[in-house]
């Protein structure tokens, strides 16, 4: 690069910075004025009576509340304490059963596979398949995905799915790998198919870290995965906006993976998950250090309970092998090379993503900032540049969007979990018959009753469109590559000067002391009864529990607390703001210049995409006269689906179903010939609309089998108010039978044997 346009590249890098800074310094002004606003309300004058009632009931609260709050602190450090001594069992609200522990497979992890016990009242359905639950294993335990009842086990036991779960131990197998991780997992997958034989293949639901995993385990085995559903997983690594999603630059500003190497090294050749949940904790520096503990104080009556449950999650940590988070961090974090095809389980052998045929649904949100729903559906582009090369390959991808909740929320909400998760699954049994293509996913509520129903609207969108989740364009993942680089570099010099030195210093047994003062651990243990000072807290907090003085809410004390509290969070958030435009300048700054681009992020990218169409596609368009009754009622309603703009409503789908779904055929064959079936028509009527109407008298041979399709299309026009679309293409099929004789095989074909597509005029007197 030469000087002037390095001189370019710093510029508008300092450009960028100079706006985020006023941004941040904005936001901060912006919350201190409406602080200052509302404490000014507040202070309004009161007579001396009111005055000192007002001091001395926010005194006697404020004692009672710092008792209580301190006294939460105890229980807290005790619960981890007692967590600790239990071994860490998984935090799961159901009773469980353990099915297979891969401690003791060929190649050995510390995994298991459990089966949860339906609670009382809950009957499962002996016709529905099974669920497999993985949760994340990224610094904490297992158990998030059942924390509460209403949850993603919750809501599928009542469903009627029997339900499994991977869960893990907290110290990992010595010598372990995420190859080994992950053919266990796959071999609890067949475990789980071999249980429920009748059933179909199991659904894999992964959270975060559990959702790339189930995408692993379905790479290495998708005769055996059924729909995967993946909550707030990354999986596009380098995607994100800037100024949004800070956790992306750390790699590179780090200098790469060595640092996870280091990490482990002085562990004793172990990493400890404390370290991962820092980085969560780094993200939001006033939710660390203050809000989550102003909220307890402010809501000390009813906030204890839940705050110490979800602490007891929250403050274990577990630990992983010196080579599995060395793969991680190499191959997904910084080398992002999971989409392309080039992590590596074995020597010559790589997850190929392109190999898993099962429906995938990606649930994410806008409001996560450790998973931001670029990393989490980006990686479909990645594979299926075009959205013809996604339906070209069969695949079903359907997107969930959430506006707000945060990364935690879409695991662990209860509204969450009655909402999203109870729609998805009950979306599970339909996703298998929906055509090749990508699927927005929008939630529809219904207040008119004394409980909300609700309805799922699939709309079929373009993969190109998923550019709109990027605030410029993509352009700003080219430095990421020089990160790659310069990570492959600085771990080389890291293996071959450093770690030497401190696997021979640094013993497991000095390991295990070192994790036993983190700062993390230290607050916890620190604040428990194991400290003499706390002694006789409790009886003195119990006091205060049972003699509550309200305090005035609306009083000028209680306004100058919110008011320092809002300026201590602004302050923090500042703060934040700064550091991350600082961080973000500084990583463009220095890999903007390295990978010798243009960091311009008002630039649209431009790529030029040649489209290819698999062997698949010739041999569906050579056989559009081959098939029969479920392969022509199949070509009917892509069709129809096809008309009308590719929007279906889950209960129309049930609908159908009721009405004609035994009769058609499809339910009937196994699970992969009805997929088989279904890509298939999917790929002519996509290809070659209006020879598949044209074909369709060939399918349809005898009197008997038009006869019955069209009374089935005549029972659903009855029943069902479709749009105008399915109308027509009713009307058209009811055409091209009567114009095609039955029993003669060369309908719709000239003297030659070529097809003539019939022109459609539906809606037209004929």
């Amino acid at each position: 690069m030469n000087p002037l346009d390095m001189m370019k590249v710093y510029g508008r890098v300092a450009e960028i910075y100079r706006l985020r800074l006023g941004e941040a310094v904005s936001a901060y002004g912006t919350a201190m004025r409406g602080a200052a606003s509302a404490f000014a309300a507040a202070g309004r004058p009161q007579d001396p009576t009111g005055a000192w009632r007002d001091t001395v009931s926010y005194t006697f609260d404020a004692a009672q509340r710092s008792l209580i709050f301190w006294d939460t602190m105890r229980q807290r450090g005790n619960n981890w304490i007692a967590h600790e001594k239990a071994g860490k069992p998984p935090l799961l609200a159901f009773d469980y059963e353990t099915i297979a522990d891969a401690r003791t497979y060929a190649r050995p992890a510390n995994y298991a596979l459990v089966r949860i016990q339906p609670p009382e009242g809950v009957t499962l359905d002996p016709d529905k398949r099974p669920f497999l639950i993985i949760d994340p294993r990224a610094g904490h335990g297992p158990g998030i995905g059942g924390f509460k009842a209403d949850s993603e086990v919750g809501f599928a036991l009542k469903a009627g799915h029997a339900v499994y779960m991977v869960i893990f131990f907290p110290e990992p197998v010595p010598g372990q790998t995420l190859a080994d991780v992950s053919l266990a997992e796959a071999e609890f997958v067949r475990i789980v198919r071999e249980r429920h034989p009748t059933r179909g293949k199991p659904v894999v639901m992964g959270n975060c870290q559990g959702g790339w995993a189930a995408m692993l385990v379905a790479a290495l085995d998708p005769d055996n995965v059924g729909p995967i559903v993946v909550n707030g997983a990354p999986m596009s690594y380098w995607a994100g906006n800037d100024a949004e999603n800070p956790m992306r630059y750390a790699g590179g500003v780090l200098g790469g993976a060595w640092t996870a190497s280091l990490a482990a090294d002085l562990g004793g050749g172990v990493f400890d998950g404390a370290y991962l949940v820092d980085n969560f904790e780094y993200l939001n520096p006033a939710n660390t250090y203050f809000g989550k503990y102003y909220n307890l104080y402010s809501r000390i009556d009813t906030e204890p309970a839940r705050f110490l449950e979800f602490e007891r999650w929250w403050g274990g940590y577990f630990l992983m092998n010196r080579e599995e988070i060395k793969w991680i961090v190499e191959n997904l974090f910084v080398g992002n090379k999971l989409a392309a095809g080039k992590a590596e389980w074995a020597p010559g052998k790589t997850f190929d993503l392109k190999a898993v045929r099962s429906p995938i649904i990606v649930f994410a949100s806008l409001g996560d900032n450790i998973t931001p729903p670029q990393q989490a559906i980006n990686w479909v582009a990645d594979l299926y540049p075009t959205t013809q090369a996604l339906k070209d390959a069969g695949q079903v991808v359907v997107g969930l969007m959430h506006e707000s909740v945060g990364h935690l929320g879409i695991f662990v909400s209860g509204a969450v979990a009655k909402r999203e998760h109870a729609q998805i699954v009950d979306l599970i049994d339909y996703v298998e018959a929906l055509a090749p293509g990508l699927y927005g996913m929008t939630i529809e509520e219904d207040h008119s009753g004394p409980e909300v129903k609700y309805d799922v609207t699939l709309t079929e969108r373009r993969v190109e469109d998923l550019a709109v989740l990027q605030k410029y364009s993509r352009k700003d993942e080219i430095p990421f590559e020089a990160v790659a680089n310069v990570s492959e570099v600085n771990a080389r010099t890291y293996e071959t000067f450093v770690h030497p030195v401190l696997s021979a210093v640094v013993t497991p047994e000095m390991g295990r002391a070192m994790r036993a003062v983190h700062p993390l651990r230290a607050v916890r243990w620190g604040l428990s009864d194991l400290n003499p000072f706390l002694a006789g807290l409790a009886p003195f907090a119990e006091f205060a529990r049972g003699q509550r003085t309200p305090r005035n809410e609306d009083g000028p004390h209680a306004a100058a607390e919110h008011f320092m509290a809002t300026a201590i969070t602004a302050g923090f958030d500042l703060y934040r703001q700064m550091r991350d435009a600082t961080v973000e300048t500084e990583f463009f700054r220095l890999y903007g210049t390295l990978a010798m681009v243009d960091p311009d992020l008002t630039a649209p990218a431009t790529t030029a995409i040649v489209e290819q169409s698999p062997v698949e596609v010739a041999s569906a368009l050579a056989a559009l006269r081959e098939g029969g009754f479920t392969d022509a009622a199949v070509r009917v309603a892509l069709l129809a689906q096809k008309r009308g703009g590719g929007q279906q409503r889950l209960s129309t789908l049930k609908q159908i179903r009721e009405l004609v779904g035994q009769e058609v055929g499809l339910l009937a064959l196994p699970p992969d010939d009805a997929q088989a079936v279904i890509r298939r028509q999917s790929i002519i009527v996509e290809h070659a609309p209006d020879e598949a109407l044209a074909t369709l008298p060939s399918l349809l041979p005898t009197p008997e089998a038009r006869a019955h399709l069209l009374t089935l299309l005549d029972r659903l026009l009855a029943n069902i108010a479709f749009g105008p679309h399915v109308s027509d293409v009713v009307y058209d099929v009811k055409r091209v039978l009567a114009e095609s004789p039955a029993g003669q095989g060369a309908e719709g074909q000239d003297a030659e044997g070529q097809i003539i597509p019939f022109p459609s005029y539906a809606g037209q007197a004929v």
